[in-house]
């Protein structure tokens, strides 16, 4: 006769989590920087395709500012400069 044993199973699980990029890069509207400048910035500074960068020129102006680009700090604090340097308005914020 063989002996009871008690058999513990142990299940390890992965969880799948979302991350989310905590930054954003916000470019600003003003009067002074030209629909194609803005665009020509966000598709060289950015790496949008012209028709993205478009976008979001119209939606800067319409709404006053707009997120052209989400990612960690380090990421896009280099970005925001390269931004600020042609006279552009940008900021670096937490998501909301």
């Amino acid at each position: 006769m063989k002996p009871a044993t008690d058999i513990e199973i142990l299940v390890d699980e992965d969880v799948l989590t979302k991350t989310i990029d905590p930054y954003q890069l916000i470019v600003w509207n003003d009067d002074v920087n030209t629909f194609e400048w803005v665009i020509e910035t966000l598709v060289e500074i950015c790496g949008h395709t012209y028709e993205q960068a478009e976008q979001c020129a119209y939606i800067i102006h319409f709404n006053g500012k707009y997120a052209v680009k989400e990612g960690a700090y380090e990421d896009l604090r280099p970005k925001c400069d390269a931004i600020l340097e042609r006279g552009i308005n940008a900021t670096v914020e937490v998501t909301a």
